[in-house]
């Protein structure tokens, strides 16, 4: 499927910015959000030689005022096909910590959940008025395995599924489509502040791929890579020990950085 007015979260690097190369095609129109003015210039730049025409916005998700006045102001102008909620950030438990901060736990829960419920939120309307138009929302595959290194991050990610689960139902017979992403590891400049194994580790691009192809095939979660995806389902159905133990493997600390994510 062609989408012509596309919007992206998290545009700037990673998963975003190979979902908007994967996209760009003559015709199309990419709203490019992200908060690293460069990386949006460089993306655009790609986009641009494919044929696309590139908005870019330098804007932190986390400005609840500008990003739903912006979102539903683009939605109004263009009456977009397809909203990706990809902007998030990674954080936990930093080197020197047993535990995540409350600070930490609170950046992330505003950043990857409740800035995209405020993103979505901008955009639906517009969608259920035109009948029509798509929503990925980008959570992971520790929805269905927790971190214990990262708390606040698992608990966006769940969040995001059940969100979204929930929300297509709801809208699925006014021609809205949901999507929920779950992605495992992936290589992104935000992966490089996971100091700890990447078990299974995939190309952003191979990413975006898998992605597209689960909203072409209107699947409600688009998990990956499989086997990782249903092992993680099941996790939870183990007992408690087995799965402490299978966590003890994959202990991990966050690289603090003053920008995270994108």
């Amino acid at each position: 499927m062609t989408y012509r007015f596309v919007a992206i979260t998290g545009a700037s690097s990673g998963i975003g910015a190979a979902l908007a190369e994967r996209l760009a095609t003559p015709g199309c129109l990419l709203v490019l959000l992200g908060r690293n003015t460069e990386r949006l210039e460089r993306i655009a730049a790609v986009c641009a030689a494919k044929g696309a025409t590139c908005r870019k916005v330098e804007v932190d998700v986390r400005d609840r005022a500008r990003i739903a006045i912006l979102c539903e102001q683009l939605d109004r102008e263009l009456g977009l096909d397809l909203l990706i909620a990809n902007a998030g950030i990674l954080d936990g438990r930093h080197a020197d910590e047993a535990v995540e901060t409350a600070a930490t736990a609170r950046r992330v829960l505003e950043t990857n959940l409740l800035a995209t419920l405020d993103v979505v939120h901008a955009v639906l309307p517009g969608m259920r008025s035109r009948r029509r138009g798509g929503i990925v929302l980008v959570s992971s595959l520790a929805a269905f395995y927790p971190l214990p290194d990262a708390p606040a991050y698992s608990a966006s990610k769940a969040a995001l599924v059940s969100y979204g689960l929930a929300l297509r139902d709801s809208v699925r017979h006014e021609g809205v489509k949901i999507a929920v992403a779950c992605p495992g590891f992936v290589n992104t400049p935000m992966s490089e502040d996971h100091v700890g194994p990447h078990p299974g580790a995939i190309a952003a691009d191979d990413a975006a791929r898998r992605i597209l192809a689960g909203l072409e095939a209107d699947r409600a979660l688009i998990g990956f890579p499989a086997v990782s995806f249903w092992l993680s389902r099941l996790s939870l159905l183990v007992p408690d020990s087995w799965r402490r133990r299978d966590t003890e493997k994959n202990r991990f600390h966050v690289r603090p950085r003053p920008t995270a994510g994108t």
